[in-house]
């Protein structure tokens, strides 16, 4: 069987020495290897040349979480925004819109859904606590394993397999979420206070992008299998792509990506 690679994209971090590190949680490898998936590591400490040969190879991308995303890429100051990575910001966002030109699958998490909507001309709510009236603390990281919320699917979606039509019970680790959404972008599930934890992005030739705000890395394993469906799907996708297949057509979707760099 031929192997098939997917790009993943990982933060960088100065030790106390001075020294650059790369940045990648185990869970997200676990969830490439349930998908079928080989990882090409793409970090920010790469050159642009190097993003591009690797996602040459690539068959689909996966965005991991992390920094919040710089608040100028969709117009606003920083106004609750904590840590920012531009190296990073410049980086996925160049991927992004390179992987939506090429209809490669796209699978977007936390941090990555954010900049999938940000990307396709949406916006953020900077920080939850004081931006949006929540009635759930989405900003469990001490719980990180914990479920802390139902994520109710809105279908029809891409997703209708992994949701399988009911609720799902979700870990909850970020202090921003989506405010104006993308119209590039249909929501496919939300949390109990109308915060959108699932979006996805297709097009009228088909294609596979699908934005979640939890965390399924941290779940592969557990509860109701939402988690292990979502890679096994993104791992068909992406083998749906290298076969030449036409995955995912005949679905509604748009014309092309309309991307803010």
């Amino acid at each position: 069987m031929t192997d098939v690679f997917a790009a993943v994209t990982v933060s960088t971090r100065t030790s106390q020495a001075g020294i650059e590190r790369v940045v990648l949680e185990e869970g997200y490898l676990r969830g490439l290897r349930v998908a079928g998936l080989l990882p090409l590591v793409l970090s920010p400490l790469d050159d642009p040349g190097t993003h591009r040969r690797l996602l040459d190879a690539a068959g689909g991308l996966m965005l991991t979480g992390g920094e919040d995303i710089d608040p100028a890429r969709y117009g606003e100051s920083v106004e609750g925004s904590r840590r920012i990575a531009h190296a990073r910001d410049e980086m996925e966002f160049e991927l992004l819109h390179t992987a939506l030109e090429r209809g490669l699958p796209v699978l977007a998490i936390c941090r990555g859904m954010q900049l999938l909507n940000v990307a396709l001309g949406g916006t953020l709510h900077q920080d939850l606590a004081t931006e949006f009236d929540a009635a759930i603390a989405h900003d469990s990281w001490k719980d990180f394993d914990a479920s802390i919320h139902p994520v109710r699917p809105t279908g029809p979606a891409l997703l209708d397999d992994v949701f399988a039509g009911e609720p799902t019970m979700q870990n909850s680790a970020h202090h921003q979420g989506v405010d104006r959404l993308s119209p590039d972008l249909e929501p496919v599930g939300y949390a109990p206070d109308g915060l959108i934890e699932a979006v996805e992005y297709r097009m009228a030739d088909g294609g596979w992008t699908v934005g979640v705000q939890w965390h399924p890395e941290r779940k592969i394993d557990r509860d109701d299998g939402v988690n292990r469906r979502l890679f096994e799907a993104f791992g068909d996708a992406v083998r749906g792509i290298r076969r030449g297949s036409d995955f995912g057509a005949g679905e509604p979707g748009r014309t092309g990506p309309r991307l803010v760099r």
